[in-house]
């Protein structure tokens, strides 16, 4: 079993920055990638960033600029720092891992940018 431990979120105001972490433990015997998604009430879950393990990023267009995705493989945690936030970043954001042919989700943390 693998879990998924997000932590960061919290309440900003628009034009401040957060940070969020992701640490995996478990039974992980390889990652292709792991990344950041958000949904906010009523709508899809979408990307937001990824990574994989040799260090390839891929990031929304919404974000491009403002947020950095980066990893710690000898940790098994990826962070994505979160800047210059707006209003519409208000979301739940949640962290993936895709490896051993599986997909893994975190329990999601809040983040909330107030005007």
């Amino acid at each position: 079993q693998v879990q998924l431990v997000e932590s960061g979120g919290g309440l900003v105001q628009a034009g401040g920055s957060l940070r969020l972490s992701c640490a995996a433990s478990g039974s992980i015997f390889s990652i292709n990638y792991m990344g950041w998604y958000r949904q906010a009430p009523g709508n899809q879950r979408d990307l937001v960033a990824t990574i994989t393990s040799g260090g390839t990023t891929n990031y929304a267009d919404s974000v491009k600029g403002r947020f950095t995705i980066s990893r710690d493989n000898a940790k098994n945690t990826v962070y994505l720092q979160m800047n210059s936030l707006k209003p519409e970043d208000t979301s739940v954001y949640y962290c993936k891992l895709l490896g051993q042919g599986r997909l893994y989700w975190g329990q999601g943390t809040q983040v909330t940018v107030s005007s």
